[in-house]
């Protein structure tokens, strides 16, 4: 009797794991360095670089295969793919193989011939779960802080009170459901600082006003906060966007709720202060890449 979960661990992951390891060495990652993104010892690391490691050649040259491990290589290098987001492409590979027929399920097959009589798959673990979403999500944030941080002049548009880039799952319903930044970016001595590792559930008043506008038929997953100028409005208009204003008050949800159904396209919103209240502007969008790029092309 043979699971299908040993072919995985003395096929699979060896296999893999040499192969990535090798990719991360191809770009300049120390032995030690290679073991930390891996979760394993240096001395499995040299093992894999000197080929004391059996690989199944099946699933080395597996398209799917190289193309993922490219795919985390260039992540993990960039820092845009975190290890647990790089074991979870890795899980979803894994049951897409063991589907019935696929690459997986015949090795399986052949070590226990009986199971080809059945036809049956082996997928156990749903690709579009809760983590590999929040994974995502988080992903996509990093890549978006990324541009934020390169953005020359991206400074002078982060407000007293700080900006947040934020965004959501697909089915956010509150502020726990929103992913952001740990203390906010600030600016530092002429550069944005980002404190922390985005994570969920610390953004409060952008998180709010992102729900907001999605609960009232906005269109969006992302958004961040700037400080507000006239001129801003000015070009994001002829950039194609269409700006709506809000008053600031403590139902944040009633006044963003009012300007999204008198704009329903409206995805830049805005208030323009009052007492003890600094005037923002929100850039809402698809995702935080492309909020990101647009409050680049501001600067």
């Amino acid at each position: 009797m043979q699971f299908v979960e040993e072919i995985v661990v003395d096929e699979f992951l060896p296999t893999v794991r040499s192969l990535l390891a090798g990719d991360l060495r191809d770009r300049g990652f120390t032995q030690s360095e290679v073991a930390e993104v891996l979760g394993i010892s240096q001395s499995a690391v040299s093992k894999y670089a000197h080929g004391d490691v059996t690989v199944n050649d099946r699933i080395a040259t597996d398209d799917r295969v190289q193309d993922l491990v490219e795919q985390l290589g260039t992540g993990l290098a960039a820092g845009e793919i975190s290890p647990v987001q790089a074991l979870i492409e890795l899980e979803v590979l894994i049951r897409e193989l063991e589907a019935g027929g696929d690459l997986l399920a015949q090795l399986h097959e052949e070590a226990v011939p009986e199971l080809a009589d059945h036809g049956s798959g082996f997928r156990v673990h749903d690709p579009e779960s809760d983590l590999r979403t929040s994974e995502r999500v988080l992903s996509s944030l990093r890549r978006g802080l990324r541009i934020l941080e390169t953005a020359g002049g991206f400074t002078a548009l982060i407000p007293a009170v700080g900006s947040n880039l934020v965004a959501c799952t697909p089915d956010a319903d509150d502020v726990d459901d929103v992913a952001g930044v740990p203390g906010r970016i600030f600016d530092v001595k002429g550069r944005a600082t980002v404190p922390a590792d985005p994570e969920f559930g610390v953004s409060e008043h952008v998180a709010r006003v992102l729900l907001s506008a999605r609960r009232h038929g906005a269109d969006v997953a992302a958004g961040i906060n700037i400080t507000y100028d006239p001129e801003l409005i000015d070009e994001l208009a002829a950039q194609g966007h269409v700006a709506a204003e809000f008053d600031e008050s403590d139902d944040v949800a009633s006044s963003v709720g009012a300007a999204i159904e008198d704009e329903p396209a409206a995805t830049v919103l805005y208030q323009t202060g009052g007492m003890g209240i600094e005037p923002l502007i929100y850039v809402l969008g698809s995702d935080a890449e492309s909020v990101a790029d647009t409050i680049r092309s501001l600067v």
